[in-house]
């Protein structure tokens, strides 16, 4: 009884596990929300939010877990936005340090600007779990978009991420 127990669990954990790999979302369309926001640490993430801030797709931007020493005309000069464009619509959140508090200050950050549709930028391994985070915070009345940062993860990324997604999922609703 243990074994087949414990066999259907690895067989779900395994089947959970392609489902993960093989879907990992791409870029969204190009509809407008209310507000982008970017955890940031994934190459391509900022760059994307910022790119999609320029074409008009949101009103701001939240830059989720950025280093205190960080000046907005760095993050215009790095990723070459106009300084105009970062001082009107670009807010450095400076308090996360990991993905559950990046959903903590995003979830913070929506509150207090009333937003309902927010486009969540990070990279494809990364969003179930960064979305996973967000949306419980929030709650149905607000729409997250899925904005995907292709990458090519290999299997060891793909594994780790997969795992602390899992977790989180079980740990969630304990608020472990």
């Amino acid at each position: 009884m243990i074994v087949r127990l414990a066999s259907a669990l690895l067989l779900a954990w395994m089947l959970g596990f392609a489902w993960f790999a093989v879907g990992l979302p791409g870029p969204a369309d190009d509809r407008v929300t209310d507000a982008i926001v970017v955890p940031t640490g994934g190459t391509g993430r900022v760059k994307r939010g910022i790119d999609l801030l320029a074409r008009h797709r949101a009103r701001r931007v939240l830059l989720s877990g950025v280093d205190r020493r960080v000046r907005p005309s760095e993050i215009a000069e790095t990723f070459g936005a106009s300084p105009a464009l970062v001082a009107c619509c670009i807010d450095l959140g400076r308090e996360a340090v990991d993905t559950r508090s990046n959903g903590a200050e995003t979830a913070a950050w929506i509150r207090a600007h009333g937003y309902r549709t927010v486009r969540l930028v990070t990279t494809d391994w990364h969003m179930a779990r960064a979305r996973f985070e967000l949306a419980r915070l929030l709650g149905p009345e607000v729409v997250l978009i899925a904005d995907g940062v292709p990458s090519e993860p290999g299997f060891r990324v793909l594994l780790t991420e997969y795992n602390k997604y899992l977790l989180r999922r079980l740990s969630g609703p304990f608020g472990l």
